[in-house]
């Protein structure tokens, strides 16, 4: 590793900016020695560790020395990038073994020609626009080399017909498609076949690990290793795939899908047809029934909501489970009408599963009878969502992915809560015997940033609260000259401080939501002085450097929501199970999140600047020093003009 990794290295040697790192280095020896002994490891790699490259040099030596494909999974695209635009190609030009990579993604990303070719006579086009979209895509499919949509640059990324036309897992008919071999999921996975290295995303990893086994939907070939980069995002995508979901999107498919089928048989088809007609019915009224429960969120479900004690001690259903099972009804009448097929073509086959598929999932949920499962409602723009979802899935985790491949290496520049990795381990089901490192960073966080704790800020919830922020924001904004980042735990909080500070500094302000994620990011880039307001999806993955983001501010300490479902039966378990649901699991959260909120600010050794958390929890409850024994030492402050002052000390030794 000091040969490629050291001050003359062959990297030192290749890139005129190189800096040594001794944290890079540590982190690829730990990572080595984790493929050489078939040993799962866990290291917290803060920014500015190089931790692409130090897992990515060990992975290919594994790779091509001992012949074991190495899955990485990231949980942004812009780490995907970086990976396969950056890191890679720099590394087939520089080690001197030669490796491949291929990229998979999520298999809606990508054109079913079976589809498209059937789709070609169907009416699901709406207007003109979507004609001259169709045409593009026509031309396009014969000549792409990936059918990837990501080529379609042109096309708006919300085309209401693609849901039709796109390979994901339930409706792939496998080796007995016409398309088989020209598939694009096939010609990816035999890229993929011929790999050293796999680049995915965590979505589609555990979508890929949930179905092993399963000839239909599984696309990542046999890996022997496996790098999860951005691991404090594992926990959220697991539960979703080793769950059950049921949408109103999923049924209404089966019901356009149902009219494609190739059935030459007349009076079959008027059978289907009247069969369609029910189920359209009875799937509206049955997703109606979820309407009046609040807004686009999501919701806990239980039983009662399907069923009701009556007056005798019987079960009766309420008008939602009545609604249900007239849609199960139509459902089961759908599935006898296809099963009775004396000779069914691949199609109906699928078209069998999937319905089968709809009424398991949508009886688990209904019933609601495991109390493994937390299940709940999401409502998302036009969408309604059912899900069941495991409440822990440590023990999952530690049967499908840790028991069974011979290496993981799970990294994140946040893992640790004070210094530990208890939490992650808890959560995930990470072994015992598992490795441990802390990276150490290349930045000298005392001289590169100052912290700035508010003396006398009112409790978060006070009425003031808001106001006496936005006076905060406005006094830290005129030191920095703006070029700030405003993370706020909540839309409505993001909103509130946005429409009171931008009215008060002379800065251009930005707020979350005004336009697309990745057109905010660019305008906040090419802005002089601005600020943006934003929540969450700015927390993590957004990489800004230099002087143009010089602040980041933090509204409240990012718990989670204690309402969300979720984030409930979780803590329910933990309280249940003699646990502290709060330091066991909101603590150590939040902690990660704010980790990652402030390491927006430095991403380089020139960076410098203010980094302030409004909350005065920070200082006035016990557990506020598990935040600051988290974070990474730097000069913390209560005085606004030490802020002045260290700001223009750092600005005229590092600009």
């Amino acid at each position: 590793m000091e040969e490629i990794f050291g001050p003359d290295g062959l990297i030192a040697q290749a890139h005129p900016e190189y800096e040594y790192r001794p944290g890079q280095v540590e982190m690829a020896r730990a990572v080595l020695r984790a493929f050489e002994e078939g040993r799962h490891l866990v290291v917290e790699a803060g920014t500015g560790t190089g931790k692409t490259l130090a897992y990515l040099v060990p992975a290919v030596a594994a790779a091509t020395g001992r012949g074991m494909r190495v899955v990485v999974s990231t949980g942004t695209k812009t780490l995907q990038d970086q990976l396969m635009e950056k890191d890679i190609p720099f590394l087939q030009r520089v080690l001197p073994k030669k490796f491949n990579a291929a990229y998979m993604k999520g298999r809606s990303n990508y054109l079913c020609l079976h589809r498209f070719k059937r789709s070609e006579n169907s009416p699901l086009l709406e207007g003109f626009e979507e004609l001259s979209y169709f045409d593009v895509i026509r031309r396009w499919a014969k000549g792409s080399p990936t059918g990837d949509r990501a080529e379609l640059s042109d096309l708006p990324e919300s085309l209401s017909f693609w849901r039709h036309i796109d390979a994901r897992s339930e409706i792939c008919l496998g080796q007995k498609c016409a398309e088989f071999d020209a598939c694009f999921i096939t010609r990816m996975r035999q890229r993929a076949q011929d790999a050293d290295i796999i680049v995915v995303n965590h979505h589609l990893f555990f979508a890929d690990l949930a179905l092993r086994g399963d000839e239909y939907g599984r696309v990542i070939p046999d890996y022997g290793a496996v790098i999860f980069d951005e691991a404090h995002l594992i926990e959220d995508v697991a539960a979703e795939y080793f769950g059950l979901q049921v949408s109103n999107y999923q049924i209404a498919d089966l019901i356009n899908d149902l009219a494609l089928l190739p059935i030459t048989d007349v009076e079959l088809n008027r059978e289907l047809n009247r069969i369609a007609t029910r189920l359209g019915a009875m799937n509206e009224r049955f997703w109606m029934g979820f309407q009046g429960r609040g807004e686009d969120g999501r919701l806990p479900i239980t039983r009662e909501d399907f069923a009701r004690v009556g007056r005798r001690g019987e079960t009766e259903p309420t008008p939602l489970g009545e609604a249900y099972l007239a849609l199960d009804g139509a459902l089961e009448r759908l599935e006898t009408t296809l099963d009775a097929m004396a000779e069914q073509p691949p199609e109906v086959e699928n078209m069998l599963r999937r319905v089968r598929q709809v009424r398991f999932a949508l009886s688990c949920i209904i019933q609601s009878d495991d109390r493994s499962f937390v299940y709940w409602l999401e409502r998302r723009g036009g969408g309604a969502f059912l899900h069941a979802s495991p409440i822990d899935v440590s023990g999952l985790l530690a049967e499908k992915l840790f028991e069974r491949v011979q290496t993981v290496v799970l990294t994140s520049a946040t893992l640790t809560s004070a210094g530990s990795f208890q939490y992650l381990r808890q959560r995930l089901g990470l072994p015992e015997e598992a490795d441990e490192l802390v990276a150490p960073s290349n930045f000298d966080y005392r001289k590169q940033a100052v912290l700035y704790l508010p003396a006398q800020m009112p409790d978060p919830r006070a009425p003031d609260w808001t106001e006496r922020a936005a006076e905060q924001i406005c006094r830290i904004l005129e030191i920095t000259q703006g070029c700030a980042f405003v993370l706020s735990t909540s839309i409505a909080g993001m909103n509130a401080l946005y429409e009171r500070v931008a009215a008060r500094v002379p800065y251009p302000c930005l707020v979350q939501g005004s336009m697309s994620r990745s057109r905010l990011l660019d305008r906040f880039r090419q802005t002089p002085n601005a600020v943006l307001f934003a929540t969450a999806s700015f927390w993590q993955g957004v990489d800004v450097r230099g002087r143009q983001l010089s602040c980041v501010i933090v509204d409240k300490l990012p718990f989670a929501v204690p309402t969300d479902p979720v984030v409930a039966a979780r803590q329910r378990a933990i309280d249940e199970a003699g646990g502290s649901s709060f330091y066991d699991y909101s603590v150590p959260q939040a902690v990660i999140a704010l980790k990652q909120g402030l390491g927006r600010l430095i991403r380089s050794t020139t960076d410098y600047g203010v980094l302030a958390v409004l909350d005065p929890r920070l200082r006035t409850k016990p557990y506020g020093r598990v935040f600051l024994r988290s974070l990474p030492s730097m000069r913390m402050t209560s005085d606004l003009d030490e802020v002045r002052r260290a700001f223009c000390s750092a600005s005229e030794v590092l600009a």
